[in-house]
């Protein structure tokens, strides 16, 4: 196992898992204010407020991750 950085039980310097956690921020990110917004909107048929509010909390979210990456590290 080695010198990795170890957290929650996974290395988080393989390029598996730093693909996986960067794109999974970008997603959440990108796709919580647009397209879950969208979905839960017209597709769940919820209120629009709460969409946005839930697209918000993904995009926040998102943005967390993405900065427990760069405080960890794993990405520049």
């Amino acid at each position: 196992m080695g010198a990795g950085k170890k957290s929650f039980g996974f290395d988080l310097n393989s390029k598996f898992w730093k693909t996986f956690l960067t794109l999974l921020a970008m997603g959440l990110m990108f796709a919580g204010p647009t397209y879950a917004v969208l979905a839960l909107w017209r597709v769940l048929d919820l209120d629009y407020a709460l969409s946005v509010v839930s697209g918000f909390s993904l995009f926040v979210v998102g943005f967390a991750l993405l900065l427990f990456l760069i405080k960890r590290k794993v990405i520049s």
